[in-house]
């Protein structure tokens, strides 16, 4: 019996990604009964606060705490315009986005780039061919915008993700522009400066939080750059299941940096045992690869944000080190 026949879920989810061939629907299923009756009460929740017109932008302990179980789907434009200061910034330049569409000739050689990887974003949503040319202009007018980072690879599935979430083009360029600019500054930029530095941040976490996984790891000669790249330059776009990677950023968008971390280190520590259990690189490679980012663990969106928020994790030690790997940087 197909896995599909047993399920109420169909085989693709409500953002039109189709599910794999291994999605455990079983585990799904039973995660979705009390899931379910979460999001009815969480709606309700916000429903309220909107109405109350809470300041959105200076997120207190409650909003946060809101934030941190999932802003319902939506008001997640609204929402994550106002909480990470895009709405304010699209208010100071309301023609910026309109003027750098308009604003040619482009870079022939960004425009090749960004339209050779079209095709590539995303291929398993059966909505996103009718969106191409939209998450074009969103990519093209950014790079015309930030000519040092112009066009990279990875931008492609942050701005596709944001726009089958707000299906609105200037929305999805003014998040775009807060998480290149605020979030992950010189991530995408051609020498990935900050990217490189954080990768090395991120292993020392490993080794004060988890150093037998780390002695693991590096025995058997995985890089961290190899396992955690993309999840870092994509902030977890088309690594983890759709609805893991909002409920991520709900809480970037509120809070910064910091989750990008925290996201990062809960994917060791709520794996340790499976890699632990790797025998050679090829395991462990394919651990990483593919079992992690589709198992129950993280399918789970509700539980793997709990996960991520049981860690200790200050921005003083984050700073502190990032420090350390600059003046280190081998």
């Amino acid at each position: 019996m197909d896995a599909t026949t047993s399920s109420k879920f169909s085989d693709v989810d409500e953002y039109g990604f189709k599910r794999g061939e291994h999605f455990d629907y079983k585990n799904y299923s039973k995660f979705m009964e009390g899931y379910l009756k979460t999001l009815t009460r969480r709606r309700i929740k916000w429903e309220v606060i909107l109405q109350q017109n809470h300041d959105l932008s200076q997120p207190d302990a409650k909003l946060k705490r809101y934030i941190r179980k999932g802003i319902p789907g939506p008001y997640r434009p609204d929402v994550w315009m106002k909480i990470s200061g895009a709405a304010a910034a699209q208010r100071r330049s309301p023609d910026l986005y309109r003027t750098l569409l308009n604003d040619e000739p482009y870079n022939k050689e960004i425009s090749d780039s960004i339209s050779i990887d079209l095709p590539r974003t995303f291929p398993d949503n059966i909505h996103f061919d009718a969106k191409k040319q939209r998450l074009y202009n969103i990519l093209i007018a950014y790079a015309h915008h930030n000519r040092d980072v112009g066009y990279c690879q990875g931008l492609n599935y942050i701005a596709g993700l944001l726009l089958i979430v707000t299906d609105d083009e200037e929305k999805s360029f003014w998040l775009l522009k807060h998480i290149v600019e605020n979030i992950v500054p010189q991530y995408h930029s051609h020498n990935m400066a900050n990217l490189l530095r954080d990768l090395a941040v991120f292993r020392e976490l490993v080794i004060r939080r988890i150093p037998a996984v780390n002695r693991h790891v590096e025995n058997l000669g995985l890089p961290y750059p190899v396992i955690a790249s993309k999840w870092f330059i994509c902030i977890f776009a088309e690594v983890l299941p759709v609805e893991t990677v909002l409920r991520i950023w709900d809480c970037v968008f509120a809070e910064g940096y910091k989750i990008v971390f925290r996201a990062a280190l809960a994917m060791f520590v709520t794996h340790k045992n499976a890699i632990l259990g790797c025998d050679d690189i090829a395991a462990l490679a394919n651990l990483f690869r593919d079992t992690m980012i589709q198992d129950s663990v993280v399918t789970n969106c509700h539980g793997f944000v709990e996960s991520m928020f049981a860690l200790r994790l200050k921005r003083s030690e984050l700073e502190s080190l990032r420090q350390v790997a600059v003046l280190n940087p081998n």
